[in-house]
């Protein structure tokens, strides 16, 4: 049975919809026979005044709102880079995705709670010399989890990686044919 749905691509901070990396997953959906949605974040993420990610607690509520509606339709696979992952992981504990992609993802953000993910089947990819994130704060959080994990030799924007994690993604997908 080919299972096939709706992916949510979230950008990271002070990136957008048509960035690299989201552009990419949106194409390795599409050739996997899945439907790909970029929303746009940058007006949140242009509250300084909230914080200084913006307005983190919005683009949750943006997500939320748009995953519900999907998963009302069939299927529905959460994937972000950076902030984008950390969204997708909050949302996921809402509304169950079939899957979730994660990128350079945040597991701790000042006063926010820790990154959260629902328990379905998850992949991660990371970069060896994040900046911001280690490497080991994220191999730490997703060995309980099992999650399936890439790590590279990138930073925290993955942009020497960004093939490799299209490629990743579109494995992701291609395991929930059988889950």
């Amino acid at each position: 049975m080919v299972l096939t749905g709706h992916c949510i691509l979230s950008h990271g901070f002070e990136s957008g919809p048509d960035a690299t990396k989201v552009t990419a997953l949106a194409e390795a959906a599409r050739s996997q026979g899945w439907t790909a949605e970029r929303p746009d974040y940058t007006d949140l993420d242009a509250r300084s005044d909230i914080s200084p990610y913006g307005d983190v607690y919005a683009r949750i509520e943006r997500l939320l709102a748009l995953a519900r509606e999907a998963a009302e339709r069939g299927p529905v696979v959460l994937a972000g880079s950076s902030l984008g992952a950390y969204i997708s992981g909050a949302v996921s504990m809402q509304v169950r995705p079939a899957g979730l992609f994660l990128m350079a993802p945040p597991i701790h953000m000042g006063p926010a709670p820790a990154l959260q993910a629902a328990p379905v089947p998850l992949s991660i990819v990371h970069g060896w010399d994040d900046e911001l994130i280690p490497a080991a704060e994220v191999v730490a959080w997703a060995q309980p989890r099992r999650a399936r994990l890439l790590l590279v030799d990138d930073n925290h924007r993955l942009s020497t990686h960004v093939d490799a994690s299209a490629s990743a993604f579109r494995r992701l997908l291609q395991s929930l044919y059988n889950a």
